[in-house]
Order: C-alpha cells, then sequence, then structure tokens
C-alpha cells in the first residue's frame, strides 16, 4: 500500500507541475504592435510587469499583416495600429472591442540616409526633386499600398509633386523597420521612415522632415480585442497612464491623450 500511496503522490507532483506552466501562461498578455513601437513598447510593458507581475508576448509587423492576422484567429489580446485605416479594418471584422479604443500617439514622418552620406540638410517643401536627390540609388519605406509608413510617405510626396519621378526609385519593405535596415546597411541611399524609428538606429540620420500638412495625421490606435483576457482592460489603463506617456515621449512620440494617473 505505501508503495502505491507513493506512485499516486508522485502522480499528483507531476500533474501539479504539468498545470504550472497553463497558469503562468494566464498571465500573459498578448500584443499585435506596429513594428515602429517596439523599443518603447518593450521599455513600457517592462515597467508594467515590474508593477503587475503580468508577462507579455509581442508580436511586432507592419499593421497592415498584424489586422489580418488577428482577423484569421491569431490569439491576440491588444492590438495597436500605427494609422486608423488598419483599426477601422479590424472593427469592420468584429475582431477589436471598439468601446477599448483609443488614439494613443503621434508620430512625423523624416526623410533618412545612412550616416555617412554626403546628403544633408533637405528642405522638404513643395517641388522637391526626391528623385534627383537619390541618384543612382534606392528609396526605401514600407509597401505604399498597405503599410501605413509608406501610405504616409506616398501622400506626402504626391502632395509635394515629388511622388511621380521618385516612384520607380522606390524598395517598398514589408515593415518600417525593414526599410530602416535597409537604409542603415546603405542599400538604399534615402528613406522615409517615422521620426522615432529614426533615433533609435545609429546607422542613420534624419537630412529632412517632412511638413505635417502634407500627410494625413499619423495616429496610433490602441484596443483590447474581441478575445481579450480580463487583464487586458487594466494594460490599457496603464498605457494611458504618466508612467507611459513619459517613456513614449522619451522616445519621440506625441502622447495623443490626457493620462489617466
Amino acid at each position: 500500500m505505501s508503495r502505491l500511496a507513493g506512485l499516486f503522490t508522485a502522480f499528483i507532483m507531476l500533474a501539479g507541475t504539468s498545470l504550472s506552466p497553463a497558469s503562468a501562461e494566464d498571465k500573459t498578455i498578448t500584443v499585435f504592435a506596429a513594428a515602429s513601437m517596439k523599443n518603447a513598447l518593450d521599455e513600457v510593458d517592462a515597467a508594467y510587469t515590474a508593477k503587475s507581475g503580468i508577462k507579455f508576448s509581442v508580436s511586432y509587423a507592419a499593421s497592415s499583416v498584424l489586422a489580418k492576422q488577428i482577423e484569421q484567429g491569431a490569439p491576440a489580446d491588444v492590438f495597436v495600429s500605427a494609422d486608423t485605416d488598419w483599426m477601422d479594418y479590424a472593427v469592420s471584422k468584429k475582431t477589436i472591442n471598439e468601446a477599448s479604443r483609443a488614439n494613443l500617439l503621434g508620430n512625423s514622418i523624416v526623410l533618412i540616409a545612412p550616416k555617412d552620406s554626403k546628403v544633408d540638410n533637405v528642405t522638404i517643401s513643395q517641388g522637391f526633386d526626391l528623385a534627383k536627390l537619390a541618384g543612382d540609388g534606392r528609396i526605401a519605406t514600407g509597401d505604399v499600398k498597405s503599410v501605413p509608413v509608406g501610405k504616409y510617405a506616398k501622400a506626402a510626396l504626391e502632395k509635394l509633386g515629388a511622388w511621380q519621378a521618385a516612384e520607380p526609385k522606390f524598395a517598398m519593405a514589408e515593415s518600417v523597420r525593414a526599410a530602416l535596415t535597409l537604409v542603415a546597411r546603405g542599400e538604399a541611399a534615402l528613406g522615409i521612415v517615422y521620426s522615432t524609428d529614426a533615433k533609435v538606429e545609429p546607422g542613420v540620420k534624419i537630412v529632412g522632415t517632412f511638413p505635417a500638412d502634407s500627410h494625413p495625421a499619423i495616429i496610433y490606435p490602441v484596443a483590447a480585442t474581441t478575445t481579450g483576457k480580463g487583464e487586458t482592460n487594466d494594460y490599457l489603463t496603464f498605457l494611458r497612464s504618466s508612467a507611459a506617456k513619459t517613456i513614449f515621449e522619451k522616445y519621440g512620440f506625441k502622447f495623443l491623450i490626457t493620462p489617466t494617473t
């Protein structure tokens, strides 16, 4: 009997250990966030983990990719898009808890070059010749048909009269961070990215800033998904807090809402 009791105890202990990863998983929030947010959001999430004990699984990619993954059933609790279009798309597919949606952050787009480039101090205004500036090189940005930074870039260049001549020189990347990497490696002579991306990449320099009125306002909406865990609401509250605001602003984002605490 004592041997049977020992085996039973061992079985119970094994069962207990197999359950513990599931318990830990229950305290993990899965975030799908625009690629441009990586550095800032990693720090915000670390601050929230220190405060709450809740851990994070974060997927960074183009907002277009993430919205479609959520639509296809990817298990996300929170979606942060780099434009309102892709959040609107997710809402239309009924994957977003619309009541939780808020326009959290703002940004700007800039022209970048490799840090050792001779290009410097470009005045970006009506009629500026981006094609001539690039010479024989390529211009990197996100895919202008789907990736938010590419859509903003194309809109600005069309308004400034520079798109038609420059279009053949564009290298369309899958995300803003992929475009940033092309410029940092010298594989593209110029790039159009968010100012926040340029600030965290030592391999590039900002050579010009696009006028805010040359493109739609750059807005990052955040929302819980319709399948978001219960812990998600507290996390969304933290994203709107003064502590999160301080971190986001350190990375160059504009905080668009009044902090909750």
